[in-house]
């Protein structure tokens, strides 16, 4: 539920608007281990306000993973048995919210459907809000709130290893949809942690069918190469069949396919999704249709302090170039930008307004 490289992978946590019921209110408590917001499972949304009094659609709708990402930055090789000096920050994070963190801050209207626990609830909502993000956030009545540990390697280009508790995270279910959460969206986004559990895995095909009957394009972002292989290139294949856009990393593109070579993988993506961007990390991004690659976007140098989220910051940023009306090499251009900011930051969020 996170991810990496400065065109790289995921991590996120969110909320959803656009007039969309918030499941929980911003209470006293300030950290994740404060008083969580209460709320009630699966209430209804109402009508968004996304898209404006012009009645035209604008708007991201972004479904996924809401969770809370404990990052250890070590510059020692980790030594088993003992202790390891860190630096340790507790941040929000999950790739589905940090994807909608990272659309907001370029521009977007967004809104994110995510489940967490009573544990951290009010906490979430607070700081997705602060970044713009409106968010319908469900409290679980039984699981605690994901929890990413990122165990970051400062001595190798900052990369990132997780352990992953998605909690909450991966506990949406069909009943927690609403066809009203579309109101006034023109992009639906769902991340790909959502096909990694049954559950979460119906209310994806509810939300993609919903989207397919009012015609709203939907993204797809593999999130993750080892939960993906668990699952299966084929069965993944199948459950994002329809999907007009892909947004896979290097090791996720080419597990899909089972070739070596990233561009390849990119082509032979691209002959089954209309539009494929996978992202390369510190190479750019390859952008492929009709089963060629059309553009090699570069990377923006940047110093990496830590890649979680570089990924999820990258197709963030990509979406909300797509709807302002760019291109996909134009999108991919900005998604690069994004991914270089968010590698030279702690955790996968970008900096709160002024």
């Amino acid at each position: 539920m996170s991810g990496g490289g400065a065109g790289g992978g995921s991590t996120g946590s969110g909320s959803a608007g656009g007039g969309a019921e918030s499941v929980g209110g911003p209470g006293p408590g300030s950290g994740p281990g404060g008083a969580g917001a209460a709320g009630r499972p699966g209430a209804a949304a109402g009508p968004g306000s996304t898209g404006g009094g012009s009645g035209v659609p604008r708007g991201l709708l972004v479904v996924g993973d809401v969770v809370t990402d404990v990052v250890a930055r070590h510059r020692a090789p980790l030594a088993a048995g003992t202790d390891t000096a860190a630096t340790v920050r507790t941040v929000p994070g999950g790739a589905g919210a940090n994807v909608a963190c990272w659309a907001a801050h370029q521009g977007a209207e967004v809104r994110l459907l995510g489940r967490v626990g009573a544990d951290a609830a009010a906490w979430h909502e607070r700081e997705l809000a602060a970044q713009g993000v409106r968010s319908r956030l469900v409290v679980d009545p039984q699981a605690p709130t994901g929890t990413v540990i990122c165990l970051v390697d400062e001595g190798a280009a900052a990369e990132r290893t997780f352990l992953t508790d998605s909690g909450a995270s991966l506990r949406l279910e069909p009943a927690d949809w609403s066809d009203a959460l579309l109101d006034g969206v023109a992009r639906l986004h769902l991340s790909g942690y959502l096909l990694f559990s049954e559950s979460s895995r119906a209310l994806a095909a509810v939300a993609l069918e919903a989207a397919r009957a009012r015609g709203v394009p939907v993204s797809v972002d593999p999130a993750s190469a080892g939960f993906l292989g668990q699952l299966g290139a084929a069965r993944f294949l199948s459950l994002v069949e329809g999907v007009g856009v892909l947004l896979p990393s290097r090791d996720e593109a080419c597990l899909l396919t089972g070739v070596t070579d990233a561009a390849d993988a990119a082509a032979a993506l691209s002959r089954r999704v209309p539009l494929v961007v996978a992202k390369q990390g510190c190479e750019g991004a390859l952008v492929a249709r009709a089963g060629k690659v059309c553009a090699r976007v570069p990377a923006v140098p940047a110093r990496a302090r830590d890649t979680t989220g570089a990924g999820d910051a990258f197709t963030g940023a990509f979406l909300a170039a797509l709807l302002a009306g760019g291109d996909p090499e134009s999108a991919a251009v900005e998604g690069c930008r994004a991914g270089a900011r968010a590698v030279e930051r702690v955790g996968g969020r970008p900096p709160s307004p002024e």
